[in-house]
């Protein structure tokens, strides 16, 4: 199915402004639909249109269905086009650019449907109209509720159609902002409350409120209740007096409230507000606790990398005592393992999650293990590609895996030599991914009848072991062309997060 960016910019002669309101509108049009207990449906014309006058076709942009009421349209419209005068109340609406609700009920789908246009205007132009389609089949005798749903629809749809809806300068909603089904206050213009529907009521009663919100003024009622150990927004009483559309949360007695003012302005004068209210105190509790879970963890992999670096700073001291060459030398590998492990703990310390990029493990890797080169043929690793995002789970085995194939380069393969040490990586697509890792140096070479199975080095066991037995990947020794030794690793990424762009 096509997108409403792809139909605006192939079937109209929408420009790049008309194109951000649409899509303000669109995204906001839930809202309408609710209060509405109607479907929506945006037709624009086709290519050629002339503003007011000759329409060569309708193109569906969005359709939108009330999650309050019936709908009208099971079937999908998007992308669906309507010749010149088969969509009679969209032309009088296109060439009058005014709101038609004119004509019987249709029944094309064997069930009574009330139709309505509503031409969707934008600094005087008018740039398409929405077709507001109620399904009757479960009219009844509507409710105090139900009444202001649809005065409140009213107005927003003579918001629209003067543009001034939807409201591009508001900030930007909180995350899933509230519905109509959460809860509803209608205001007046001077901001007290002329109907609160039952769960914006109930809201209200868990924050504290023990009266009816019905006469009161919205922002001095919440500003009296919010818990004084909290900073109260000097806008608060303007927000919620109706004023100023914006997005706000208040607290107290353990409640959180979010809350959602939209100015009702019609014909130039600003008639009250609409405020939607949902109780969000579950949700929220959940995040803090989230929060804490996430500082723990974090609190945790800190004091992991401060006692791996403790144990690595006695490692070192008792290396200094040694007077064997070969006891001091395995003290000091035993401190570089134990430093690889350090520095991915230390990373996890600083991220919100078990993710970690690993190019900023592999290059601190690759410095460290370069300060053990002979200095006057001191070997600068380089790496070439990207590990890209890793979890942790791969990424500390990972961390050592390098440490040893470097270190074991540096002594063996290059030894007192000048030469070239380098770490390629890239991501092999495929079901699952692969992560390929060559570890390349210009060195002497494998030495004859050299078995990685059956290798005597520790370093290569713990290699080995890592990489097949703990990641189920594939380990590979090979000639480098041109001379010196390959490492080719391949680890499957089955858990391993897309990589980052």
């Amino acid at each position: 199915m096509p997108t409403l960016s792809d139909l605006m910019r192939t079937r109209t002669d929408l420009q790049p402004a008309d194109v951000e309101w649409l899509h303000a509108l669109v995204s906001d049009w839930q809202l309408l639909a609710d209060l509405s207990f109607a479907d929506l449906v945006l037709w624009v014309p086709e290519r050629g249109a002339v503003p007011g006058g000759d329409v060569p076709g309708w193109i569906c942009l969005a359709q939108m269905r009330p999650t309050t009421g019936p709908t009208a349209y099971p079937e999908d419209l998007v992308g669906t086009v309507a010749r010149s005068g088969r969509r009679g109340l969209i032309d009088v609406a296109w060439r009058e650019q005014r709101i038609v609700r004119e004509g019987d009920p249709e029944w094309g789908s064997g069930i009574p449907v009330r139709e309505e246009s509503i031409p969707v205007r934008r600094e005087g132009k008018i740039l398409g109209v929405i077709q507001r389609s109620t399904n009757l089949s479960s009219a009844r005798t509507p409710s105090r509720l139900e009444l202001t749903y649809l005065q409140s629809a009213s107005d927003l749809a003579q918001m629209i159609a003067e543009g001034r809806f939807p409201i591009i300068d508001a900030e930007p909603n909180l995350v899933r902002s509230p519905r109509v089904g959460d809860g509803l206050l209608r205001l007046d213009k001077a901001g007290r409350v002329t109907y609160a529907s039952p769960n914006a009521q109930s809201a209200y009663r868990r924050l504290g409120l023990a009266a009816d919100l019905v006469g009161e003024h919205l922002g001095e009622v919440t500003q009296g209740l919010v818990d004084t150990s909290e900073p109260v927004e000097e806008s608060l009483i303007r927000v919620l007096g109706g004023t100023a559309a914006r997005e706000v949360e208040v607290e107290a007695q353990g409640s959180v409230v979010q809350l959602r003012t939209i100015p009702l302005i019609v014909s130039g004068s600003r008639i009250g507000a609409i405020v939607l209210v949902r109780d969000v105190t579950e949700l929220r509790w959940r995040d803090r606790e989230l929060m804490t879970k996430d500082a723990t963890i974090r609190e945790i992999h800190h004091r992991v990398k401060n006692n791996l670096q403790t144990v690595a700073a006695l490692l070192r001291l008792q290396a200094r005592r040694l007077q064997v060459p070969e006891g001091r030398a395995a003290l000091d590998e035993a401190v570089r393992r134990v430093g690889s492990i350090a520095i991915v703990h230390e990373t996890l310390s600083h991220t919100p999650d078990e993710l970690i990029d690993f190019d900023d493990i592999t290059d601190r890797v690759m410095t460290m293990a370069g300060e053990v080169s002979a200095p006057e043929t001191r070997v600068v690793p380089k790496r070439v590609g990207t590990f890209g995002v890793l979890p942790a789970q791969i990424a500390t085995p990972l961390a050592m895996v390098l440490t040893e194939l470097l270190q074991n380069a540096l002594q063996h393969g290059l030894g007192d030599r000048h030469g070239e040490l380098e770490v390629r990586a890239a991501r092999i697509p495929g079901d699952p991914p692969h992560l390929q890792v060559v570890v390349a140096d210009s060195g002497v070479g494998l030495p004859p009848g050299f078995d990685a199975e059956r290798t005597d080095s520790l370093g290569l066991q713990i290699v080995r072991t890592l990489i097949v037995g703990e990641l189920g990947g594939r380990l590979a020794f090979a000639a480098r062309p041109g001379g010196g030794t390959e490492v080719t690793i391949d680890i499957p990424l089955t858990h391993a997060p897309p990589r980052p762009r």
